[in-house]
């Protein structure tokens, strides 16, 4: 078993496959969740249970999260029995979560009076790419922290990024998703479009993927999710209106106006008044679908 001992707090579509991926790697790990069947998953892998925040940071040099949002977050390490409580000077906290880059700079000034080190080291690329460690990981943090403890963040990703200082990895996952929903939801109104004009939509999608309108939306989610009419929970549709509305609120901090990702943003509210927010985020194609009278379905084509 390799030195480092590792806390893994959050179990979730994301944190489950990156925390078997670290037991497989040959890491003692130890886990916390919210919801026991998630924990006894990784438990069953040969990970052991925390008892608490507080209690995995005790065993932990290296504590992740993977945590839906940053009140979560705060209540996790700053809370009563929380991270922050069993973390000793010269471990550290890796934030792997979507988060508020101002309470990450928040959490890493009060760790840093404890001695402690932190990274935010956001992830992009699903749940198929946490398992497969196939991820882009946008860290930010201290070049030197980053140096040290690369190591982790390669066992769980294949492009790994320095991209500045504490909260840039944040900040620039937040950036990557509003322009992701904008995408988005432009791939739907045309896919939806093709398929009311004629068009064979596994056909369709097969094209755009290798034209000029090629997008993760169309190369991924529509040939995963969509002609297969499978929108169990990945990627919610709430988790990418969290992400656009951390990078919407920055730029009213900065007195940037931004109004098509803000009208994408309108759309994907109207998808969640409609009860798609808690399935993945693909399901958003039946708004077009229902205006439109007809539904995209079909095999994906063979390249």
């Amino acid at each position: 078993m390799k030195e480092q001992k590792i806390g893994f707090i959050g179990l979730g579509n994301m944190g489950a496959p990156m925390a078997k991926n670290l037991v497989k790697a040959g890491y003692g790990l130890t886990v916390f969740d919210a919801v026991d069947k998630a924990v006894e998953e990784i438990a069953a892998v040969g990970a052991k249970r925390g008892a608490s925040p507080k209690e995995l940071a005790e065993k932990s040099d290296i504590v992740i999260l993977s945590l839906p949002t940053s009140k979560i977050i705060e209540s996790v390490v700053l809370g009563e029995n929380g991270v922050a409580e069993g973390l000793r000077a010269g471990s550290i906290l890796i934030d792997m979560s979507s988060a508020e880059p101002s309470s990450t700079r928040k959490i890493a000034k009060i760790l840093a009076e404890k001695g402690v080190d932190m990274m935010d080291a956001a992830i992009s690329g699903g749940p198929a790419g946490a398992s497969e460690r196939k991820m882009s990981i946008m860290a930010g943090g201290q070049k030197e922290v980053f140096e040290k403890y690369r190591f982790i963040l390669d066992e769980l990703g294949n492009n790994v990024f320095l991209v500045g200082a504490i909260g840039a990895g944040h900040t620039l996952k937040s950036v990557n998703n509003l322009l992701y929903g904008a995408i988005f939801v432009a791939s739907c109104e045309a896919v939806v479009l093709g398929v009311k004009a004629g068009l064979d939509p596994s056909v369709m999608l097969d094209v755009i993927s290798k034209s000029a309108g090629r997008n993760f939306a169309v190369d991924v989610k529509f040939k995963t999710n969509v002609l297969s009419r499978d929108f169990k929970p990945g990627f919610s549709l709430d988790l990418l209106h969290k992400d656009m509305a951390i990078a919407l609120n920055m730029a009213k901090e900065l007195n940037y106006p931004i109004s098509l990702c803000s009208y994408a943003q309108d759309i994907i509210t109207e998808g969640q008044i409609r009860g798609y927010g808690k399935h993945d985020h693909s399901e958003m194609v039946k708004k077009y679908e229902e205006f439109a009278d007809v539904v995209v379905k079909g095999q994906p084509c063979v390249a």
